[in-house]
């Protein structure tokens, strides 16, 4: 099968477009026809060596994927060979940049019906981040207020949504660029973060700041004070440390995105229901993914990208 694969850490050269063996699934996997990966910056930092996980090599990159079962280990029951499913891979191992991939039955949940099957894959991961920083480690609730900062990245666009349909009053800021997308997602305040200060604009305290940005470490210590009593501060940039305020009781949170079958097929649920958009900016054949992970080290891949089998 045709697969993008690296076998040493290093810049998008290391990365190899060519026939890799077939895998196989053992006890308790299923094997997909991959109908699409997403590329997701995770991807560029594993390869590059800048984040700790502990992937094994050679590695194919594409740990969220859409793809239709076609193979069924020993041991795997209520799936059945030509499902459409879309799954959040585990991250050490090879992910969907390939014909086919194995991956773990628990991994997969029924794609949405509402949506073309590749586009799907854009879906799992960046969906299951938003949903974990506003209400497992944000604990968000009906009637309270939170404010995105970096509302105009994927993840953001996902958090408006769910906060939105959650009850939530969102604040989020978004530059001129994003700013349509953002009120479209269900952003009851936009603020331009490129003209506007964020401690002039937002004029009562949040339940929740969430931030998506690499925003200057004394910037964000200084948003924490937009914070009421009690409030939390959540990020999904991991390189800095979350700030918080003992003193007021204000908690600080980190997110690492965790695999959660029941919340993704809830996710696919409100796809299909019309509560929940999926946006793919664009799509590019597997072997354009060297080219896709080189652009990624010069700077923010814009948007989503799929990446699709021959």
């Amino acid at each position: 099968m045709q697969a993008v694969q690296f076998h040493e850490i290093g810049g998008p050269e290391v990365l190899q477009y060519g026939d890799v063996e077939q895998p196989t699934p053992a006890a308790g996997q299923v094997r997909l026809r991959v109908a699409a990966s997403a590329f997701n910056a995770a991807d560029n930092g594993m390869r590059a060596g800048f984040l700790p996980i502990p992937i094994r090599l050679p590695h194919i990159p594409g740990y969220d994927v859409s793809g239709t079962i076609d193979a069924i280990g020993d041991g795997v029951d209520g799936v059945s060979i030509g499902d459409p499913v879309i799954g959040f891979l585990p991250m050490e191992g090879d992910g969907g940049a390939a014909e086919f991939v194995v991956a773990p039955a628990e991994s997969v949940v029924p794609a949405p019906t509402t949506i073309p099957l590749a586009d799907a894959a854009a879906l799992p991961s960046v969906a299951l981040t938003a949903w974990q920083a506003l209400f497992d480690d944000g604990g968000l609730e009906s009637g309270q207020r939170v404010l995105i900062v970096g509302a105009g990245g994927v993840v953001g666009g996902y958090a408006v949504q769910l906060a939105k349909r959650a009850g939530v009053h969102v604040i989020a800021t978004a530059s001129p660029r994003s700013e349509a997308a953002v009120r479209a997602a269900g952003a009851d305040e936009v603020v331009d973060h490129t003209t506007t200060d964020l401690l002039d604009a937002v004029s009562e305290p949040v339940d929740v700041l969430l931030n998506l940005a690499p925003i200057d470490p004394e910037r964000f210590s200084a948003l924490v004070g937009l914070v009421r009593d009690g409030g939390t501060v959540v990020s999904t940039t991991a390189w800095m440390p979350t700030p918080g305020d003992e003193a007021r009781q204000v908690r600080a949170a980190t997110v690492f995105v965790l695999p959660n079958r029941e919340r993704l097929s809830t996710l696919v649920s409100l796809v299909d229901d019309g509560a929940l958009t999926v946006q793919v900016t664009r799509r590019i054949p597997l072997s354009e993914l060297p080219s896709l992970h080189a652009e990624a080290a010069e700077g923010r891949i814009a948007g989503k990208v799929i990446v699709l089998p021959a």
